[in-house]
């Protein structure tokens, strides 16, 4: 996914070889992670396209079908894995991972510890945030699912920044050999709460935890738990809701509650074709997308006491 050269160094400034991962764009809501074959085709409603056509072009370039249909060829990003990659379990999306990880305080050299590892949407991102010199170290209690996220990360490239452990957090805590050694932790498990005070041995003086939960009472039960062992304890809900905007006619689009958003009144007035003009009023009109997703979970994040 993530093409490394010899210092480790993440970059798609290459042209695309035989062995890539490529995410095909189609259109805005179809997308697909594709590995570049020798004999590799991929047929679509935009026509044939031979992988043999794609070796060489830059990341980005759009390539066209023998019948005129075209798709883009897109480097592997973690918010485009997000996106395309199999869901073996509920997965945490864009708005969600980017507070984690700003609010995780995630930069260059950190370890991160992980623990559930499920589909390993976060974890791709994780990794390109402690990239080139860091590590996440992320465990899942369920053998198969561990093994499959392996192959994901090997997939994309990103198995020299991801070490995937089988290992029950809730009840066994995290290994010993990270005593001290974590920057931060991120928990997505049924009871958090069990695991907080192996997360207090891991993390280094200062170190930040964040617990993902989708229910509040999962969210009150860990916070009292947290106050033995860390402070500035805060919770979050990320909502992200996307608009649409574009111009026409006053009446002509409504949306679910039968209500317009004037972002800006434009009022312009065109010719008709005998050249007198039509004053029918175009308008800047904006609303809300009724497919946005809503509550996905919430976000607690602690620092770890000084006196620890």
């Amino acid at each position: 996914m993530l093409p490394i050269d010899p210092t480790k160094k993440l970059s798609f400034n290459r042209c695309i070889m035989y062995g890539d991962l490529v995410i095909v764009y189609e259109r805005y809501d179809s997308m697909k992670p594709v590995k570049v074959s020798e004999n590799g085709v991929l047929q679509n409603r935009f026509g044939v396209f031979k992988h043999s056509n794609w070796i060489g072009k830059q990341f980005g370039s759009k390539v066209f079908s023998s019948k005129g249909g075209f798709i883009y060829l897109l480097a592997p990003t973690p918010e485009l894995w997000t996106l395309v990659l199999s869901h073996r379990t509920q997965i945490l999306y864009i708005a969600d991972i980017s507070f984690v990880v700003m609010y995780l305080e995630i930069v260059p050299g950190c370890v991160v510890l992980e623990s559930g590892t499920g589909s390993g949407s976060l974890t791709t991102s994780l990794a390109r945030a402690v990239a080139p010199n860091g590590h996440v170290y992320t465990f899942d209690f369920h053998e198969q699912r561990a093994a499959s996220a392996r192959e994901d990360f090997e997939r994309t490239g990103l198995s020299s920044l991801v070490t995937v452990g089988v290992r029950d957090i809730q009840g066994e805590g995290f290994p010993d050999e990270f005593l001290g050694r974590a920057d931060s932790v991120f928990l997505d498990l049924p009871q958090p709460w069990l695991a907080i005070p192996s997360v207090a041995k891991m993390l280094q003086q200062d170190g930040v935890l964040c617990a993902f939960s989708p229910c509040i009472e999962q969210v009150q039960k860990s916070c009292e738990t947290l106050k033995t062992y860390f402070t500035d304890i805060r919770t979050f809900e990320v909502l992200l809701h996307t608009y649409e905007v574009r111009e026409g006619n006053l009446g002509s689009w409504q949306d679910s509650d039968g209500c317009l958003g004037t972002l800006k009144s434009c009022k312009k007035r065109h010719r008709s074709t005998n050249g007198l003009e039509n004053s029918s009023p175009q308008t800047i009109l904006a609303r809300r997308n009724s497919e946005a997703r809503g509550h996905t979970g919430y976000l607690t994040f602690a620092r770890l006491k000084c006196d620890m």
